[in-house]
Protein backbone atom coordinates (compact mmCIF):
# COMPACT_ATOMS: atom_id res chain seq x y z
CA UNK A 1 0.00 0.00 0.00
CA UNK A 2 2.31 2.20 -0.99
CA UNK A 3 1.01 6.29 -1.11
CA UNK A 4 2.07 9.41 -3.04
CA UNK A 5 1.77 12.82 -0.84
CA UNK A 6 2.81 15.89 -2.32
CA UNK A 7 3.98 18.08 0.44
CA UNK A 8 4.87 21.89 -0.70
CA UNK A 9 6.70 21.38 -3.88
CA UNK A 10 7.90 17.37 -2.80
CA UNK A 11 6.38 14.50 -3.29
CA UNK A 12 6.81 11.78 -0.82
CA UNK A 13 5.71 8.32 -0.41
CA UNK A 14 4.96 5.86 2.26
CA UNK A 15 4.13 2.08 3.19
CA UNK A 16 0.54 2.38 4.80
CA UNK A 17 1.08 -1.38 5.30
CA UNK A 18 4.15 -0.40 7.77
CA UNK A 19 2.81 2.03 10.45
CA UNK A 20 4.90 2.46 13.52
CA UNK A 21 2.30 3.36 16.46
CA UNK A 22 4.10 5.29 18.74
CA UNK A 23 0.97 5.42 21.53
CA UNK A 24 0.93 3.47 24.33
CA UNK A 25 -1.77 1.69 25.10
CA UNK A 26 -4.62 2.08 27.81
CA UNK A 27 -5.05 -1.20 30.78
CA UNK A 28 -7.38 -1.44 34.11
CA UNK A 29 -4.67 -2.33 35.67
CA UNK A 30 -2.08 -0.92 38.45
CA UNK A 31 0.65 -1.29 35.88
CA UNK A 32 -0.88 1.41 33.33
CA UNK A 33 1.33 4.63 32.73
CA UNK A 34 -0.11 6.96 35.34
CA UNK A 35 0.91 10.65 36.79
CA UNK A 36 -1.04 13.24 38.27
CA UNK A 37 -1.97 11.44 41.86
CA UNK A 38 -5.08 9.16 40.31
CA UNK A 39 -5.69 5.47 40.63
CA UNK A 40 -5.72 3.24 37.72
CA UNK A 41 -8.11 3.75 35.06
CA UNK A 42 -10.83 1.27 35.33
CA UNK A 43 -12.41 -1.23 32.33
CA UNK A 44 -15.21 -3.17 34.07
CA UNK A 45 -18.54 -4.64 33.34
CA UNK A 46 -21.85 -2.61 33.59
CA UNK A 47 -23.63 -4.15 36.02
CA UNK A 48 -27.49 -3.69 36.17
CA UNK A 49 -29.53 -5.72 38.66
CA UNK A 50 -28.32 -9.16 38.35
CA UNK A 51 -27.10 -8.28 34.88
CA UNK A 52 -23.20 -8.09 34.16
CA UNK A 53 -21.64 -7.31 30.41
CA UNK A 54 -19.52 -9.42 30.39
CA UNK A 55 -19.50 -12.57 28.23
CA UNK A 56 -17.90 -15.15 30.42
CA UNK A 57 -20.15 -14.52 33.46
CA UNK A 58 -23.54 -15.13 30.83
CA UNK A 59 -24.14 -11.92 28.79
CA UNK A 60 -24.53 -12.56 24.76
CA UNK A 61 -22.12 -9.02 24.54
CA UNK A 62 -19.01 -7.94 26.62
CA UNK A 63 -20.36 -4.23 27.36
CA UNK A 64 -18.04 -2.32 29.58
CA UNK A 65 -17.35 1.02 31.34
CA UNK A 66 -14.04 2.50 31.43
CA UNK A 67 -13.51 5.65 33.78
CA UNK A 68 -9.73 7.26 33.12
CA UNK A 69 -8.38 10.86 32.95
CA UNK A 70 -6.64 11.70 29.60
CA UNK A 71 -3.89 13.34 31.24
CA UNK A 72 -2.77 10.70 33.29
CA UNK A 73 -3.43 7.61 31.80
CA UNK A 74 -1.76 6.89 28.66
CA UNK A 75 -0.95 9.20 25.28
CA UNK A 76 -2.79 11.62 24.90
CA UNK A 77 -3.82 14.88 22.86
CA UNK A 78 -4.15 18.18 24.26
CA UNK A 79 -4.99 21.93 22.34
CA UNK A 80 -4.38 25.14 24.48
CA UNK A 81 -7.55 24.91 26.36
CA UNK A 82 -5.55 22.76 28.84
CA UNK A 83 -4.31 26.20 30.52
CA UNK A 84 -7.14 28.79 29.48
CA UNK A 85 -10.14 30.29 31.29
CA UNK A 86 -12.32 29.85 28.18
CA UNK A 87 -13.11 26.74 26.86
CA UNK A 88 -11.07 24.99 23.86
CA UNK A 89 -11.76 21.84 22.39
CA UNK A 90 -9.18 19.53 20.51
CA UNK A 91 -11.65 17.82 18.58
CA UNK A 92 -12.73 21.18 17.17
CA UNK A 93 -9.10 22.90 16.99
CA UNK A 94 -7.47 19.80 15.24
CA UNK A 95 -8.80 19.83 11.67
CA UNK A 96 -5.61 17.92 9.75
CA UNK A 97 -4.15 14.88 10.85
CA UNK A 98 -1.20 13.88 8.59
CA UNK A 99 2.04 15.97 9.19
CA UNK A 100 5.93 15.64 8.33
CA UNK A 101 7.88 15.03 11.53
CA UNK A 102 11.05 14.93 13.04
CA UNK A 103 12.10 12.28 15.12
CA UNK A 104 14.73 13.24 17.83
CA UNK A 105 16.46 11.91 20.69
CA UNK A 106 17.55 13.81 23.76
CA UNK A 107 19.59 13.23 26.79
CA UNK A 108 18.34 15.32 29.62
CA UNK A 109 20.42 17.93 30.62
CA UNK A 110 20.94 18.48 35.12
CA UNK A 111 20.19 21.86 36.51
CA UNK A 112 19.66 22.33 39.96
CA UNK A 113 19.25 18.42 40.18
CA UNK A 114 16.42 18.61 37.80
CA UNK A 115 16.77 16.59 34.31
CA UNK A 116 15.62 19.15 31.54
CA UNK A 117 15.73 19.51 28.44
CA UNK A 118 17.14 23.15 26.95
CA UNK A 119 16.61 25.15 23.61
CA UNK A 120 20.65 24.36 22.42
CA UNK A 121 19.94 20.44 22.79
CA UNK A 122 16.85 21.00 20.29
CA UNK A 123 18.66 23.64 18.11
CA UNK A 124 21.14 20.85 17.65
CA UNK A 125 18.78 17.71 16.57
CA UNK A 126 17.03 19.64 14.37
CA UNK A 127 19.23 21.90 12.57
CA UNK A 128 17.75 24.05 9.37
CA UNK A 129 15.01 21.40 8.81
CA UNK A 130 11.94 22.53 8.56
CA UNK A 131 9.09 20.12 9.96
CA UNK A 132 5.34 20.73 11.21
CA UNK A 133 5.93 18.06 14.46
CA UNK A 134 8.52 17.55 16.58
CA UNK A 135 8.67 13.92 18.38
CA UNK A 136 10.76 13.85 21.00
CA UNK A 137 12.36 10.30 22.69
CA UNK A 138 14.77 11.03 25.68
CA UNK A 139 17.21 8.74 27.06
CA UNK A 140 17.24 6.42 28.82
CA UNK A 141 14.80 4.97 26.51
CA UNK A 142 13.63 1.95 29.00
CA UNK A 143 10.20 -0.32 28.01
CA UNK A 144 9.18 0.47 31.27
CA UNK A 145 7.97 4.31 30.07
CA UNK A 146 4.71 1.97 29.28
CA UNK A 147 3.90 1.06 32.57
CA UNK A 148 6.19 3.84 34.76
CA UNK A 149 4.67 5.39 37.63
CA UNK A 150 5.35 9.09 37.46
CA UNK A 151 3.65 10.74 40.62
CA UNK A 152 6.06 12.49 42.99
CA UNK A 153 9.27 10.94 40.39
CA UNK A 154 10.10 14.75 39.12
CA UNK A 155 10.42 13.57 35.88
CA UNK A 156 12.41 15.26 32.75
CA UNK A 157 10.72 18.91 31.10
CA UNK A 158 11.19 21.42 28.86
CA UNK A 159 12.94 24.52 29.74
CA UNK A 160 10.61 27.20 28.63
CA UNK A 161 13.64 28.79 26.40
CA UNK A 162 13.00 25.08 24.24
CA UNK A 163 9.08 25.61 24.25
CA UNK A 164 10.03 29.14 22.57
CA UNK A 165 12.47 27.53 20.04
CA UNK A 166 9.71 24.87 19.13
CA UNK A 167 7.09 28.06 18.60
CA UNK A 168 10.08 30.61 17.08
CA UNK A 169 10.27 27.68 14.20
CA UNK A 170 6.65 26.96 13.98
CA UNK A 171 6.77 23.55 15.30
CA UNK A 172 2.54 23.04 15.39
CA UNK A 173 3.12 20.02 17.11
CA UNK A 174 5.06 18.69 19.54
CA UNK A 175 4.98 14.92 20.78
CA UNK A 176 7.06 13.67 23.90
CA UNK A 177 7.65 10.59 25.94
CA UNK A 178 7.23 12.24 28.97
CA UNK A 179 3.80 12.99 31.31
CA UNK A 180 4.41 16.65 30.86
CA UNK A 181 6.41 19.44 28.64
CA UNK A 182 6.52 20.74 32.35
CA UNK A 183 8.43 20.54 35.72
CA UNK A 184 5.80 18.05 37.89
CA UNK A 185 5.36 20.73 40.95
CA UNK A 186 6.31 24.53 39.36
CA UNK A 187 3.43 26.63 41.37
CA UNK A 188 1.28 26.71 38.16
CA UNK A 189 3.53 28.10 36.04
CA UNK A 190 3.51 25.78 33.15
CA UNK A 191 5.69 27.91 31.39
CA UNK A 192 6.61 25.53 28.26
CA UNK A 193 2.92 24.96 27.57
CA UNK A 194 2.39 28.82 27.76
CA UNK A 195 5.40 29.49 25.80
CA UNK A 196 4.18 26.95 23.13
CA UNK A 197 0.91 28.14 22.62
CA UNK A 198 1.98 31.52 22.82
CA UNK A 199 -0.53 32.59 25.88
CA UNK A 200 1.04 36.24 25.63
CA UNK A 201 -0.23 36.48 22.81
CA UNK A 202 -2.38 35.27 19.15
CA UNK A 203 -3.13 31.97 20.88
CA UNK A 204 -1.93 29.07 18.50
CA UNK A 205 -5.38 27.15 18.50
CA UNK A 206 -3.92 25.11 15.95
CA UNK A 207 -0.84 23.64 17.80
CA UNK A 208 -1.01 20.17 19.50
CA UNK A 209 1.03 18.90 22.74
CA UNK A 210 1.06 15.03 22.94
CA UNK A 211 2.30 13.47 26.04
CA UNK A 212 3.22 9.58 27.06
CA UNK A 213 4.24 8.30 23.58
CA UNK A 214 7.02 5.82 23.45
CA UNK A 215 8.54 5.80 20.31
CA UNK A 216 10.73 1.95 20.17
CA UNK A 217 14.68 2.07 19.88
CA UNK A 218 13.80 0.54 16.55
CA UNK A 219 12.65 3.82 14.83
CA UNK A 220 15.63 5.76 14.23
CA UNK A 221 15.98 9.52 14.12
CA UNK A 222 14.63 11.38 11.33
CA UNK A 223 11.98 12.03 8.96
CA UNK A 224 8.69 10.60 8.97
CA UNK A 225 5.30 11.21 8.39
CA UNK A 226 3.32 11.81 11.58
CA UNK A 227 -0.48 10.97 11.62
CA UNK A 228 -1.65 11.98 14.74
CA UNK A 229 -5.06 9.77 15.07
CA UNK A 230 -7.27 11.60 18.41
CA UNK A 231 -11.04 10.44 19.64
CA UNK A 232 -13.41 12.90 19.09
CA UNK A 233 -14.02 14.05 22.71
CA UNK A 234 -15.24 18.15 23.13
CA UNK A 235 -12.79 18.64 25.81
CA UNK A 236 -9.13 20.25 26.58
CA UNK A 237 -7.07 16.72 25.65
CA UNK A 238 -8.11 13.64 24.47
CA UNK A 239 -6.68 10.12 23.98
CA UNK A 240 -4.88 9.79 21.01
CA UNK A 241 -3.16 7.68 18.98
CA UNK A 242 0.15 8.89 16.58
CA UNK A 243 1.11 6.93 13.89
CA UNK A 244 5.15 7.32 12.19
CA UNK A 245 5.44 6.34 8.69
CA UNK A 246 9.15 6.19 6.77
CA UNK A 247 9.69 8.02 4.06
CA UNK A 248 10.80 5.82 1.01
CA UNK A 249 13.97 6.55 -0.70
Amino acid sequence: MIATIQYNSKKLQIDLSKPLDISIPMRGSKTNVNAWYLDEPKIEPVKNGDWIGSVEKGADVNFNNIMFNPHAHGTHTECVGHITKEVHSINKNLKQFFFLAEVITVAPEVINDDFVISKTQIQFALGNKKRDAVVLRTLPNMKDKKSKQYSNTNPTYLLEEAAEYLKSKNIKHLLIDLPSVDKEKDEGKLLAHNAFWNTKGKLRLDATITEFIYVPNKVKDGCYMLNLQIAPFENDATPSKPVLYKILE
